[in-house]
């Protein structure tokens, strides 16, 4: 081969560190977002917060930061549309007569309010509020602790506790724990087992240690007194047609028992009073608190987008430290002192960028969704990513970034970004209907059916289609299933 040296001219998009910490920022979550601020003060000298509104020179050091080259932002833009026939500029100036308001200023939004000091804390109080309850196992071994028992019973209580989940339910079976405790060199029989268990089965929270559900609504049955009414009856019903209760199946029910329906109504609401999860009561649960990015509120006629001022300190350049720079010097500490302020002033427009964004697309998913907003969930619109996209002129990748984990605060509660996005269901007239409004309709037609016949999936489908709705009956089901509905058969009840 010949070997020759020739020219090409070519674009390449080079992923530069601002671009970077651009697209990281702009995919954190709330939470995320505040360690990453925390972490850049932490690490660079330049970064400080400020409470109060920037004065006249911090402007100009935040001017000075913008004036820098491109934004992040842009660059952005041209990473999510390399190789797009026609890439579509980033920024968007958006018409004075929208029917949202938005509030553009503190796009740097200001800290919150400080944690009172120390001695507001009543002395003493050094566990935080809310903190972890008592387990399940720990509120058992209370109890055995109470109960006068051999050293080998209560050895063989503890190994029934071990293997007592959080809702109550023994994991292991009466022969399963006699050759546990045989591995372990205990002389025990196997009936010494079942009678610590059946001990162990008398304990709060009523129906724990048991094996299956129906040895644990047994138990609950066996704690009431003698003299409850239909007692007997919802013994009987329990022991011998669990299987047609699950199935809803009343009327072999009432063959089989010989209860007439006013009887049969009382013996399953004494079964509706026993709990199927006793040990969910000691359950650790941590809540977990959604913190809103934007908030949205209707004022004087008009929705009003802002972003949440709690979310991030307002940060600034570090002005004394700004001014110990000097241009001509290029020893170490002169270019630490440089390299940081560089690092601040693009992590500044990186915020700036990811807030300007976040408005953007909030703002026009508001005014898509208005009808939400003012009529609930059956007056959802359809909309993509492409729709947002196109209106604020970014990439579809960009808008995807935007809307995960950023959540939206709206009279009718906080929702995800993501949430108001939906596929679409032709309808007869020509137009399209959200999935989500679907769902809703959905939701409303079972909640207003009759329990002694409730409606298939069929039924609904062609309720959908008298409104005008094209809906197949396996979409049907699918919808159902995402709402955590049960079958027809399942749903059906005694009035």
């Amino acid at each position: 081969m010949k070997q020759s040296l020739q020219l090409k001219l070519g674009q390449q998009l080079t992923m530069t560190p601002q671009l970077q910490q651009a697209i990281r920022l702009l995919q954190l979550s709330t939470m995320d977002l505040q360690q990453e601020i925390q972490q850049a003060l932490d690490s660079n000298p330049m970064l400080e917060t400020s409470e109060e509104e920037q004065g006249p020179s911090e402007s100009a050091s935040a001017d000075d930061a913008a004036a820098t080259g491109d934004g992040p932002m842009e660059s952005l833009e041209q990473a999510d549309m390399a190789g797009d026939a026609a890439p579509q500029e980033s920024s968007q100036t958006l018409p004075d007569d929208l029917p949202v308001d938005t509030q553009w200023d503190d796009l740097l939004p200001s800290s919150s309010a400080p944690p009172p000091p120390p001695d507001e804390f009543p002395e003493g109080d050094f566990e935080p509020r809310g903190g972890s309850r008592q387990s399940l196992q720990e509120h058992l071994l209370w109890q055995l602790n109470l109960s006068r028992l051999s050293d080998t019973d209560r050895l063989i209580a503890m190994t029934i506790i071990d293997a007592t989940d959080d809702n109550g339910r023994l994991q292991l079976d009466p022969e399963e724990l006699h050759q546990s405790l045989l591995e372990a060199e205990l002389d025990i029989d196997e009936d010494e087992v079942v009678a610590v268990l059946h001990m162990l089965q008398q304990f709060e929270p009523a129906g724990v240690c048991t094996r299956d559900l129906q040895e644990c609504l047994l138990v609950q049955l066996q704690q009431l007194p003698a003299d409850t009414p239909y007692l007997e009856q919802a013994r009987q019903v329990l022991n011998r047609h669990l299987g047609q209760l699950a199935s809803g199946d009343f009327t072999q029910i009432q063959r089989r028992t010989r209860l007439n329906e006013s009887q049969l109504k009382d013996v399953l609401a004494l079964i509706q009073t026993l709990d199927p999860n006793p040990g969910e009561t000691y359950a650790p649960s941590d809540v977990e608190y959604v913190i809103p990015d934007v908030f949205v509120s209707k004022k004087e006629g008009r929705w009003l987008v802002e972003l949440n001022p709690d979310i991030a300190p307002r940060l600034r350049i570090n002005n004394e430290y700004a001014s110990l720079i000097k241009r001509a010097d290029s020893s170490a500490d002169n270019t630490f002192l440089k390299d940081n302020l560089q690092e601040a002033r693009w992590f500044l427009k990186s915020l700036q960028s990811r807030n300007e964004t976040l408005m953007k697309v909030a703002t026009k998913i508001v005014e898509h969704q208005r009808n939400f907003l003012e009529y609930g969930e059956e007056a959802m619109k359809p909309l993509v990513l492409h729709d947002i996209a196109e209106a604020v002129e970014m990439h579809e990748s960009t808008i995807s970034r935007v809307t995960t984990q950023k959540y939206m605060h709206t009279p009718r509660g906080i929702f995800e970004l993501k949430y108001f996005f939906s596929s679409h269901v032709a309808t007869t007239a020509g137009g399209e209907c959200s999935s989500t409004a679907i769902r809703a309709l959905i939701k409303k037609l079972v909640a207003a059916e009759n329990p002694r016949k409730p409606l298939s999936d069929n039924k609904i489908t062609q309720l959908l289609e008298e409104q005008g709705i094209k809906v197949a009956r396996r979409t049907i089901a699918k919808y159902r299933d995402t709402l955590l509905i049960p079958p027809s058969n399942e749903r059906k009840r005694l009035v």
